[in-house]
């Protein structure tokens, strides 16, 4: 389970970031470090397939840009979009069950 929920947080995290625009790789690495405040970050070797992963699915479309040096700019797409507020509500969901069950377990 502890997978697929990093997974998860992780292609959410990714989403995100591009629903305030379209970025590449690094912008969104950045991104999420500092919106977080240091709590998420990616390694090169961790962003670049969840970026593959959410490509193949349809939620996020990739274009090449510039000359000489190219890099890869991604978009979030209307699929995406929906992935990202169907993901949030679940895990705010969870959250809040686990939550409530480790506030049970405090003394009193």
């Amino acid at each position: 389970m502890q997978a697929n929920l990093s997974k998860r947080i992780n292609e959410l995290l990714v989403l995100a970031v591009l629903e305030r625009g379209p970025a590449h790789g690094y912008q969104i690495a950045l991104s999420v470090e500092e919106r977080s405040g240091g709590a998420f970050s990616f390694q090169h070797g961790t962003l670049y397939p969840i970026l593959h992963r959410l490509e193949a699915k349809g939620q996020v479309r990739g274009s090449w840009d510039g000359e000489g040096r190219r890099r890869k700019t991604y978009e979030i797409t209307g699929a995406g979009r929906g992935e990202l507020t169907d993901g949030a509500e679940e895990l705010e969901r969870q959250f809040r069950t686990l939550l409530e069950v480790l506030g049970g377990t405090r003394a009193a």
